[in-house]
């Protein structure tokens, strides 16, 4: 930035995020310090009152889709523990990080197993974005290709290993134990952006 000056609107855009905060925030700053000064006031009033009633816009809700066990799925000599998703039915909403201000198809949900301790406990909420990059060493929701029906869905959430044409690496931690599914038998790969507090 200060070999070019100022950054484009999408540089802009990534700093915001990696900060925790989104561009309508930025913008709604920058404009409330730009309002004229009143006769009556001095500059520094009014930035003092621009800055103590600003708020960052309200963010909709993430939905919190209804989850529940679904017995193991079968990789070999080790049984995984299913999930599953029923989108048809949601539970409730809790409040959308900022970071996802801009992710118009998130939602959370509730852990149920015990297979990603001590990462993720159940009873504990989790944030899903199905557009978000996936890397190797996410924690990721898998959803079983075939197990779609009346809003329901299988998902396995797992740590992501490694990713090919033909199969998917994934990471349980308890048992601390590694598995590949075909990529045939699954659907779509969402990443799990954290932990709702």
């Amino acid at each position: 930035m200060r070999r070019h000056g100022n950054p484009s609107r999408r540089t802009l855009e990534k700093l915001l995020t990696v900060a925790g905060s989104s561009l309508a925030e930025f913008e709604a700053l920058r404009v409330g310090d730009l309002q004229p000064d009143s006769p009556a006031q001095p500059a520094s009033a009014v930035t003092d009152a621009t800055a103590s009633s600003w708020r960052p816009p309200q963010l909709p809700p993430l939905p919190l889709v209804a989850s529940s066990p679904s017995g193991r799925w079968d990789a070999g000599e080790i049984q995984v523990e299913l999930t599953e998703l029923r989108f048809n039915k949601i539970l409730g909403h809790l409040p959308r990080p900022p970071s996802m201000a801009g992710d118009a198809s998130a939602y959370a949900l509730t852990i149920v197993a015990d297979s990603m301790l001590p990462r993720f406990r159940p009873g504990r909420h989790v944030a899903v974005s199905p557009h978000a990059k996936v890397e190797i060493g996410d924690d990721v929701l898998v959803t079983i290709a075939g197990t779609k029906a009346d809003d329901r869905m299988l998902v396995l959430i797992a740590e992501l290993v490694r990713r090919t044409a033909i199969q998917v690496e994934l990471r349980q931690f308890s048992p601390n134990v590694m598995f590949t599914v075909n990529a045939h038998r699954t659907s779509a790969v969402h990443k799990i952006m954290g932990e709702l507090i």
